[in-house]
This record gives structure tokens, C-alpha cells and sequence, in this order.
């Protein structure tokens, strides 16, 4: 029996109505309510109905002219400005080309999808942040909707079940299940790791804790050492030993091996009893406590700093806390990918509207908690294809375990935080900018001004970084009061920063004159081939005020071991 095109015409019809129909529903849903944790519906009016009767034409004809190159067994080429991403490794086996029915699935998914954005960018939206949200929004519907993600439209899994004789199906179901335990997709083989038998194995003691943190004293690897200590703040809405993974890529190591004496805050993980701590309690018995103990254990006037993330944003503010009451306890301080000015804050600035900040507040401003999951998984949807669908199809299509992967496990290890805490950050600094604004903000009872640290600074943004974008992260050296040396590195928020100097991999930029903005200071600055560690450490070194021998025990008489570093607080699960 031979068949026509035209004979196809109305399954391709349908096709194309079926497509039709749930991008209607997702702009109906964009007009109506978010799609995600937090985010406001964007500002939707109807568009010129001429060039979107063209959109919906074009869309018509390349799905036609695509059905009827498969039909005459002809290359099914895509239209002009329609091509798979290089990068996307969802479509990298040869399978998806090497049949014409998976050929024409996955073209069809990429005319759908240039569809879908052509038609985000059609509707005006109230504010640029409004369109940034539908565009979002588009992405996360778009990448669900990937043919790599179904069994039937997968060929890659259709190969996999039959070369193993289906038990990859069998080892997918089991992998699902012990996921949903779990209230999550496994991005990590987490039986391969431990806190404390291979990861955060860096010797040292735990020499101080209150409510809030652990203060680990580590133990020097240098006979003698820089005077003045390096204290280390990580981010509370992660776990710490991201900076001490394994020895190959620890900073604290490496630190400890230019000749510092590394002290680093252990967060806790809070549970309902912390569920009442706010932003001043965290400032206060945090970094501020912090300081005054190493400072205390090593009779030192002033002590050198470290912030990371979100750890930076609470040491800045604790510095200029320190300064408004006249305090001068610190010779210099690092910031590593930290947000000061939140004018751009990237895609997640997109989850944080005055609707989802009023809702919070409503809910937990009195007290309460922000479960890590939650915060996990917002995170996680910022980059869905590397780390949800990817894991997807591996785990459950195709029946694989993750590999062991250090970063991966820790990006697993959710931490909560207080509800007080979070309302206030998410209104004061991402909401409303409140930080770069002198003497905007009331923090421990005093008016803070950023320009009144005078602490020359070193301040490092990744080119990648998805959460802390680099220009925004820049902005930042324009409101603090200290000089300022501003580096670039490349790749991301996490790969960026945890560079080993051993492997001598990637680069970072510098620019020692331009004093402009940020698009200047790049046209200006020259790349440097390999880690940004050694050319910190460099600069670390003219504030260390000489030299002294190091302290082979942690602590004094008055602060006595604890426990063995890295200390319990780490170890709390969410």
C-alpha cells in the first residue's frame, strides 16, 4: 500500500494542535500563577496578533516540511537559526540519528522548542524582570518536555534495555525508589564518601562553639607561620567542607601550606530549637564572635579574613558592624563570588518578588525554618539539565548508579535556615538592595556603611557564575572603603573557586589600573593561564606582619579541644 504526504497531513495536523495547545497553557500559566517556588507571575497582554499568526505559520510549515523529508526518506534538515546546542550532551549518541523516527522526534522537539521562546519574546511583559521570568519559566518547560527524558522517545534507553536484556529497567524502578526515600534525585554515589574518613580530613580541633558554630583551629603544616591568623567564613546555606574536600583540592590545605593559621567557622545545621536566630544573631555569633577568639587564642591585635558566598556577605556586614562601633580588628579581607550590591542577581534573583518575600514573612518571619530541600532544589532547577534531567534518564531510563563525585555529595548535604534569618536577608539585601545603600540598614544595633571598612580587599568573581553573576560581584569593590583588587576567574560559582594551584588548570583576569566598570575593567584586563590561589596567597602575604613560630597545638589554656576537626556541627543533616 503506498502512502502520500498528504495522507499524513492530519496526524501532522493533530501534532502540531497537541503542540499548540500546551504552549497555550503555558502562557495561560504564565498570566495566572508561577511555575516555581516564589516566582510571580509576569505581566502578560495579548500581543499583535499579526506576527504571531506568522510564528504559528512558521511553526506549521517546518513541522509539515519536517514530516514530508521523513516520508521521502530525504535528510530532515532544520530551518536556519534551528540547531541542537553543541554543547547538549542529551543528543550526542550516534542513535539519535542513525534512525529517521528518532532523527524526527528530536528535530520536531527543536522546532517546538525555538517556537516556544519566539513566543515568550512576543509578549510584553510589565518590567525586564518580568520577561526574565518567562524566559525562565520557558527554559524549565522546554527542557521537561526533552524527548531524552521518556522511555518511548529515548533511543539511547531502547538500546540500553535491550542490550541488557531489560535489567537496566529493573535497576532504574529500584534506583527510583530508593530516590523517592530520599525526597530527591541522587546526583552522587554517596556511599563512597564520609565527613571525616575522606573528605574534610584536614587535621585540627575544634576549640570554640556556641548556638550558631564551631570555631575549628587546624593544625599548621609550616614550622613557622604568618603572625597575623586567617580566619575563614563559608556560606551558612552550605556545609563548609567544600573548601576541604579531599587533599588534591583543599584550599584550607593549601592555605596552610603558604604559612597561614587557618581558623574556619562550622555553621550549624539548624533545627527547630534555631529556628527563631535572625540576620543580627548570625553576625553576632558568627563572624563577629570569630574574631575576637582568634584573636584572643593568638594575641593578635587584627586578623585576616575570608568570606565566601553568602559567608562573605555576613563578613562584610559584621565588618561594618565592627566599624560603626569604632572597632578596627582586621588587616584584610577576601571575598570569593559574594553579592554586595544586589542591583543584578541573576536567574535566582527571579525566585524573589515582594508577593513571595510577604508570603515568607508571613509564615516563618517569627520563627520557623527554610528546609535545605527547598533551598536545594531551587538551586538545582538554575542549571535542570546537568543536575535533574541528566540524572534522570542516567538513573532511572537507563538504570546506572551515579559516579563518585566530591562536589556532587556536597551539593547534596542541605543545610536549613532560620526563618528570621532568611526573611530578613531575602528582603533587605536581594529585595530591596538595602547593603550598598550608607546607613541604610540597622544591623546589632547600629547603622552600617560598607565605605567604613577600611580593610584593603581582594575580591573574586567567576565568569560563569550562575548565582552570583561577576559584574554584580564587581560592584561590590565600588562600595567598600579599603583598596581593592579585583580578579576574575573563570568557569563557576562552585569549579571557579575550588581551582587547585597543583593542577594548574583554567585562568583568571586581571586589570592592576582600570577603574571603571566592570565591561571596562574586562576590555582591559589581561589572562592569566592557571589558578587563582597562588596570586591570592601573594597577596595575602603583605599583611601577615612578619613571622613567628607556629602553634602546633590548637587552642589555649582558656580554649581547649572540643573535638577533632572537623567537629559535629558539619555532620547534622537537614
Amino acid at each position: 500500500m503506498a502512502f502520500s504526504s498528504d495522507s499524513f497531513a492530519p496526524a501532522s495536523q493533530i501534532f502540531i494542535q497537541v503542540g499548540q495547545t500546551l504552549m497555550q497553557g503555558f502562557v495561560d500559566l504564565l498570566g495566572t500563577q508561577p511555575r516555581a517556588p516564589g516566582v510571580s507571575a509576569p505581566s502578560l497582554d495579548l500581543p499583535d496578533p499579526e506576527p504571531l499568526v506568522k510564528l504559528q505559520k512558521n511553526l506549521v510549515d517546518q513541522h509539515q516540511h519536517l514530516w514530508n523529508s521523513m516520508l521521502r526518506g530525504e535528510d530532515q534538515s532544520l530551518p536556519p537559526g534551528i540547531e541542537a546546542d553543541p554543547g547538549d550532551r542529551r543528543f550526542s549518541s550516534p542513535e539519535w540519528k542513525s534512525s529517521p523516527v528518532f532523527d524526527y522526534v528530536l528535530q520536531a522537539y527543536l522546532i517546538n522548542s525555538h517556537y516556544i521562546r519566539e513566543l515568550v519574546e512576543l509578549y510584553p511583559a510589565s518590567d525586564d524582570k518580568a520577561k526574565e521570568r518567562a524566559r525562565f519559566l520557558a527554559r524549565q518547560f522546554i527542557d521537561a518536555l526533552s524527548p531524552a527524558n521518556f522511555l518511548a522517545t529515548n533511543p539511547e534507553f531502547i538500546r540500553h534495555a535491550l542490550d541488557t536484556g531489560g535489567q537496566c529497567i529493573t535497576d532504574g524502578i529500584n534506583n527510583l525508589i530508593n530516590d523517592y526515600g530520599k525526597g530527591r534525585v541522587s546526583i552522587s554515589d554517596e556511599s563512597a564518601f564520609e565527613i571525616g574518613r575522606n573528605l574534610a580530613t584536614t587535621p585540627g580541633a575544634v576549640i570554640f562553639e556556641n548556638e550558631l558554630i564551631q570555631l575549628i583551629q587546624y593544625v599548621p603544616t609550616t614550622p613557622r607561620v604568618a603572625r597575623r591568623p586567617l580566619l575563614i567564613i563559608p556560606p551558612c546555606i552550605n556545609k563548609f567542607y567544600v573548601l576541604d574536600l579531599q587533599p588534591e583540592n583543599s584550599f584550607v590545605r593549601y592555605a596552610l601550606e603558604q604559612g597561614n593559621t587557618v581558623f574556619l567557622v562550622s555553621w550549624r545545621n539548624p533545627k527547630a530549637g534555631q529556628g527563631h536566630l535572625t540576620w543580627h544573631d548570625y553576625l553576632e555569633s558568627g563572624p563577629i564572635t570569630a574574631i575576637d577568639k582568634v584573636r584572643e587564642i593568638c594575641k593578635v591585635d587584627q586578623v585576616n579574613t575570608l568570606g565566601w558566598c553568602v559567608g562573605g556577605t555576613l563578613l562584610t556586614s559584621a565588618l561594618a558592624v565592627l566599624a560603626a562601633r569604632g572597632e578596627d580588628k582586621v588587616a584584610s579581607l577576601t571575598l570569593l563570588t559574594t553579592l554586595l550590591d544586589y542591583s543584578e542577581t541573576g536567574e535566582l534573583g527571579l525566585f524573589i518578588d515582594e508577593p513571595s518575600v510577604a508570603e515568607r514573612e508571613a509564615k516563618m518571619a517569627q520563627g520557623g525554618l527554610l528546609k535545605g530541600a527547598e533551598l536545594s532544589s531551587v538551586f538545582s532547577m538554575l542549571r535542570a539539565n546537568d543536575l535533574v534531567w541528566n540524572y534522570v534518564v542516567s538513573n532511572y531510563l537507563k538504570g546506572k548508579q551515579p559516579p563518585a563525585f566530591d562536589l556532587l555529595y556536597w551539593n547534596s548535604d542541605s543545610t536549613n535556615l532560620p526563618g528570621p534569618f532568611a526573611c530578613w536577608y531575602l528582603r533587605n539585601l536581594y529585595l530591596e538592595n538595602g547593603l550598598r545603600v550608607a546607613d541604610k540598614l540597622e544591623m546589632c544595633g547600629v547603622k552600617v556603611d560598607l565605605a567604613r571598612i577600611e580593610a584593603p580587599n581582594y575580591v573574586l568573581a567567576t565568569r560563569e557564575d550562575h548565582i552570583v553573576p561577576w559584574k554584580s560581584s564587581y560592584l561590590g569593590t565600588r562600595l567598600l572603603g579599603g583598596e581593592s583588587r579585583f580578579v576574575l576567574g573563570a568557569s563557576g560559582h562552585i569549579a571557579g573557586v575550588i581551582n587547585p594551584a597543583s593542577k594548574n588548570k583554567r585562568s583568571f583576569w586581571l586589570n592592576e589600573s582600570e577603574q571603571g566598570n566592570a565591561d571596562h575593567w574586562l576590555n582591559g584586563a589581561q589572562e592569566h593561564k592557571g589558578s587563582w590561589w597562588q596570586d591570592w596567597s601573594n597577596w595575602l602575604k603583605q599583611f601577615a606582619d612578619g613571622e613567628c613560630a607556629a602553634r602546633i597545638k590548637p587552642g589555649n589554656v582558656k580554649y581547649k579541644l572540643i573535638e577533632p576537626a572537623p567537629g559535629r556541627y558539619v555532620k547534622e543533616k537537614s
